[in-house]
């Protein structure tokens, strides 16, 4: 074998390496990669009590119900499926019913989500992408044309 042979088998290996320790690692990875969870895929998924995971979706209607010591209960949904979320702490200025909404915490033994962190959406016109395309696959996606978040595709003319 010649010295450029070797190399090149050396290269070719060590690429080999790279590209499987990419693999596992994507693997591994797969459910910590999605921003959050819909109320669907929490039940579909069959989520375990104690596992730590982010749920989102919209306010439920007519569920917040404001406890003592800053308490606060109410549902997420994806117009398919609920869950009742409870949350001690101050809660964002935009959180309302309705409104687009991400928790992280994790599934009680009761099935209630204990969320520590209560993200509500920033301004009138946006709203994560994957929260909209999941109201979409539900069918409850009630804006004009694109979800707002979702970059617009236009096609380009060469100049």
């Amino acid at each position: 074998m010649t010295r450029k042979q070797r190399r090149l088998a050396l290269i070719g290996s060590g690429l080999a390496v790279l590209a499987v320790a990419t693999g596992l690692v994507l693997v591994a990875l797969n459910d910590s990669i999605v921003f959050f969870n819909s109320p669907t895929d929490v039940v579909e998924k069959g989520v375990a009590p104690g596992e730590r995971i982010r749920l989102g979706g919209l306010v439920a209607n007519g569920t917040i119900e404001r406890g003592e010591q800053l308490k606060v209960r109410f549902k997420v949904t994806d117009g398919n499926k609920a869950i009742p979320v409870a949350y001690t702490g101050i809660l964002p200025d935009l959180f309302r019913e309705g409104q687009g909404v991400v928790t992280e915490g994790s599934l009680g033994p009761d099935g209630v989500f204990l969320a520590d962190t209560v993200l509500a959406k920033h301004d009138e016109n946006y709203m994560p992408r994957e929260v909209t395309d999941a109201l979409k696959k539900q069918g409850h996606w009630q804006g004009e044309g694109p979800a707002p978040g979702a970059a617009a595709s236009t096609p380009s003319t060469p100049r």
